[in-house]
């Protein structure tokens, strides 16, 4: 089995930054795309940013500029790196990401979600 567990969320003030992380665990080969999505109240869940195991990038038009995804593949971790941040950003986020437990299965992971708040 393979776990997501998403850390860094909070509460931050208009034009204040946070960085998110996400580290999957279990039984791991290797993880192709990894990515961030987000969901407010009332509304459906929204891509934020994608990045794939070679680091090639996609970001949503309302993230792009302010918010920076990378990884660390020996570490199986995804990063958010938030900057500029608005209070339309407030919303949970979720880590997910396309794990392949053995060399011929890939399956795809959703994290438990972290709450960031943006707020005065």
């Amino acid at each position: 089995q393979v776990q997501l567990v998403e850390s860094g969320g909070g509460l931050v003030q208009p034009g204040g930054s946070l960085r998110l992380s996400c580290v999957a665990s279990g039984r791991i080969f290797s993880i192709n795309n990894m990515g961030w999505y987000r969901q407010a109240p009332g509304k459906l869940r929204e891509l934020v940013a994608t990045i794939t195991r070679g680091g090639s990038t996609n970001y949503a038009d309302f993230v792009r500029g302010r918010f920076t995804i990378s990884r660390d593949n020996a570490k199986n971790t995804v990063y958010l790196q938030m900057d500029s941040l608005k209070p339309e950003d407030t919303a949970v986020y979720y880590c997910n990401a396309d794990v392949l437990p053995t060399i011929a299965t890939m399956n795809n992971y959703w994290g438990q979600g972290t709450q960031v708040t943006v707020s005065s």
